[in-house]
């Protein structure tokens, strides 16, 4: 499977404070070994058409697009602003 950053998903990690940034490349790991790994708490987007969101933890999210056997990386950041 392959798994792609948008432009838009590198600026915003990049903007996030650095101890969230390891949080998310940590958990952006574990993504990548096990999608389905519980802390991830990976749920389709109401509304969306193969739109998915993870957790970073209880505030961070970040959402993906997911089609046949690629996955790109939309956005990352706090829940409300990364869900819109």
């Amino acid at each position: 499977m392959e798994i792609i950053a948008s432009k838009k998903f590198d600026r915003n990690l990049l903007i996030l404070p650095k101890k969230i940034q390891l949080k998310a490349k940590k958990k952006l790991q574990l993504f990548v070994t096990n999608i389905r790994h519980p802390s991830l708490n990976i749920k389709k987007m109401k509304g969306h058409k193969n739109v998915w969101e993870g957790r970073i933890d209880n505030f961070y999210r970040f959402t993906f697009l997911w089609t046949n056997n690629t996955i790109i990386l939309r956005t990352i950041g706090p829940h409300d602003k990364a869900l819109k």
